[in-house]
């Protein structure tokens, strides 16, 4: 089973227009309700894989309880950590050449004792877990570690640990050595503090972080697909998008992906280049089912250090 944990869930919706103009009144041509989070997302992907997951959450609210709802057709099943203030919800809107533009909520403000009983909740499932999977940003009232003290948790309960998050906790948690971790490039590029220029940066830092007990890095990459280093080499996978309609959740769904193949090594970053691919073809932050994903059309290689990352939006 692979339990994720979603500190800052969210409700998703999507609105598409042909072209957002600031300070202009808009007609939407879509509009999307979904289940989201980074944890949620993976879940949702895992769940439509029919691979055993469980989604833990802190939930307030009726946007909470409307978020178990959603989840529950697609399969999802979901620990719920109550909370008193409500569950956040965000805005993306998208426009018809797939420029996507996000509105975040921070979300709710957790009392000591609802982090204490994520952390509990969390704890326990990872006995039980192959994978714990924790991710994305951290409300009010978290502490900066929280990821950090969710992967010693798991790890000593037997569990691997995957963690896709940003900034302070992120790296509060790559000194906790996870399994895995899973930044864009954007993502990698704040761990150092300098702009990331080319392949050869992404590797450097990647090594770096495993030097630093981290087991192995995925690094999302856009339009360029996806470097993987670990221990059993390093790779290169990119994939043709025929229609981008939405990157909202690819990140997410290419984390689903690479822990649906096992979670190591050269196919299992093959059928993740495949799933992000697949979400960026689909409307809002849906997730891809099986019959979206085309591995065989990913293309595997080694590393071009020379390649530039200008213009990569991960």
């Amino acid at each position: 089973m692979i339990v994720t944990v979603t500190p800052n869930p969210s409700l998703d919706r999507t609105v598409q227009v042909d072209r957002l103009v600031p300070g202009s009144v808009h007609r939407t041509l879509l509009t999307r309700l979904d289940p989201g989070g980074k944890g949620v997302n993976v879940a949702r992907a895992l769940a439509a894989a029919e691979v055993p997951t469980l989604a833990v959450l802190p939930s307030g609210g009726a946007d909470g309880a409307r978020l178990a709802e959603l989840l529950a057709p697609e399969s999802v099943p979901v620990v719920e950590v109550p909370v008193q203030a409500p569950t956040r919800s965000n805005i993306a809107v998208v426009e018809a050449d797939g420029t996507t533009s996000k509105f975040n909520e921070p979300g709710p403000e957790l009392t000591a004792a609802e982090v204490a009983a994520l952390e509990r909740a969390a704890a326990e499932l990872a006995g039980r877990a192959e994978w714990l999977v924790t991710c994305g940003s951290l409300p009010a009232g978290c502490p900066g570690d929280l990821h950090a003290r969710i992967v010693a948790a798991a790890r000593s309960a037997g569990a691997r640990v995957a963690v896709d998050s940003s900034g302070q906790p992120l790296e509060l948690a790559c000194k906790a050595a996870p399994d895995l971790i899973k930044p864009n490039l954007a993502e990698l590029a704040e761990l150092t503090g300098n702009p990331l220029r080319d392949l050869g940066d992404v590797l450097d830092v990647a090594e770096q972080l495993r030097a630093g007990g981290v087991g192995a890095v995925l690094v999302s990459l856009g339009q360029l697909g996806a470097v993987l280093v670990a221990a059993s080499g390093t790779w290169h996978a990119t994939s043709e998008v025929p229609e981008v309609r939405s990157t909202v959740g690819a990140g997410d769904a290419m984390l689903a992906g690479f822990l649906r193949a096992g979670g190591s090594g050269l196919d299992a970053l093959r059928v993740a280049v495949a799933y992000g691919g697949a979400a960026v073809g689909l409307a809002g932050s849906r997730m891809p089912a099986p019959d979206d994903v085309h591995p065989q059309s990913v293309r595997v290689g080694a590393v071009d250090k020379s390649v530039s990352l200008s213009g990569v939006a991960a």
